[in-house]
């Protein structure tokens, strides 16, 4: 049996003020899925994704990347994930293709290994006649592509995308996610979240759903979804199966 990409045991995020942000979160991503981590707002994604990736303390438990814990082997977990963050946080006057092959040298990518990486990225995701122009001339779908371009250029085995479709439009966000199918069909493993359920439901192998700190839901979609009770719409509106679930496990009594 293959070593999951992702391992987290009994993980506790306590803040100065006393806050918890998480509460004793346990899942496991198995290597090569697409799997949807979801909650509302402040539940507690992006802390997990901000342990996971070195860029938050943990309090309590353990996080492991394909078999190396976050703490003992930091630098073989990080070199395993690609992130693409919420906010759009490269530097707007480099080009495109440098970008990525300047990201590629931090992880020991030689340029002449990175070049020819890096204009397949951009090519492959749609941004092929952009990637000499400035970083400002692009759009924000592009903005966004461009971000998973750079998360994919030192080859990582997990893909860590946290709202990657956030303000982009229907017609990118398919071309988006066919590529990501394309890719996870290769092997590569993703961990994705996001307020899109209707795409979470239609990608996803598997899903965990947390609630202020907790995690009150996690199997496969299918498992996630037999959950629905069908019952009468809150509210006079019916939203899709994941949908229905996600808002009985997440909504205040």
């Amino acid at each position: 049996m293959s070593t999951p990409a992702l391992v987290v045991n009994n993980l506790k995020k306590r803040y100065a003020t006393g806050t918890e942000a998480l509460k004793g979160v346990s899942l496991t991503v198995p290597a090569g899925d697409f799997f949807a981590l979801l909650g509302p707002n402040g539940a507690g994604k992006t802390t997990i994704i901000g342990i996971a990736t070195g860029l938050v303390n943990k309090t309590e438990g353990t996080v492991s990347v394909f078999g190396h814990d976050i703490d003992s082997e930091t630098e073989l977990a990080k070199a395993q994930i690609g992130l693409v963050g919420q906010e759009v946080n490269f530097n707007p006057f480099e080009k495109p293709f440098d970008i990525l092959v300047n990201q590629a040298g931090f992880y020991g990518v030689p340029r002449e290994v990175a070049m020819p990486r890096a204009k397949e990225l951009l090519t492959d995701l749609g941004l092929g006649e952009k990637m000499f122009q400035n970083g400002l001339t692009l759009s924000g779908g592009m903005k966004r592509r461009l971000m998973i371009a750079r998360a994919l250029v030192h080859k990582p085995k997990f893909l860590i995308l946290d709202e990657p479709t956030a303000g982009v439009d229907v017609e990118l966000r398919r071309g988006m996610w066919d590529y990501l199918k394309k890719l996870t069909s290769e092997g590569l493993t993703i961990l994705l979240t996001t307020h899109y359920l209707e795409e979470a439901e239609q990608l996803a192998k598997h899903v965990a759903i947390i609630r202020k700190g907790e995690i009150v839901a996690n199997g496969t979609m299918d498992e996630i979804l037999a959950m629905h009770s069908g019952g009468a719409a809150k509210d006079g509106y019916k939203g899709g199966r994941l949908e229905e679930v996600f808002i009985q496990l997440t909504s205040d009594k």
